[in-house]
């Protein structure tokens, strides 16, 4: 697996992977509202410099969140659809408490697709093995 760095803070590391061609997302630490909207902020440009059309989107060292759904999630995952997005293999926190926090925002959404994992190894195995269909230009 080879990683190419477009992002890298204390609380988030975002990769091109490119030999799977999507984005690896290693999120760290504790987050809240505002540090997670300057997250996926920071996610939805790399998706746009990057246009690949699958996420690998790591939670597992997050060691605590109080984020909620908001209109401004939904909002920014429309924005992500329209920036390519189809697929996320989301990796659950090891924190029980940041884990039931990411559950109950994963139960509303409807797409993209989303597959849910306790490890990377099976969250990465699933999305090489989700296919892209794209529409066929005329």
């Amino acid at each position: 697996m080879q990683i190419d760095s477009i992002v890298d803070t204390p609380g988030l590391a975002i990769g091109a992977d490119l030999d799977n061609q999507w984005l690896y997302v290693d999120w760290r630490g504790q987050h809240d509202q505002e540090s997670s909207q300057a997250a996926c902020m920071l996610m939805l440009e790399a998706l746009r410099s990057r246009p690949y059309h699958k996420i690998l989107n790591d939670n597992s060292s997050i060691t605590r969140t109080t984020v909620q759904l908001s209109s401004w999630g939904a909002w920014w995952l429309e924005e992500m659809m329209r920036a390519g997005l189809h697929y996320i293999a989301w990796v659950f926190p090891r924190d029980f408490a940041a884990r039931q926090a990411s559950e109950a925002i994963l139960q509303v959404i409807e797409r993209p697709v989303v597959g849910t994992f306790d490890d990377v190894a099976s969250a990465y195995l699933w999305l090489q093995q989700q296919h892209v269909r794209l529409p066929r230009r005329r």
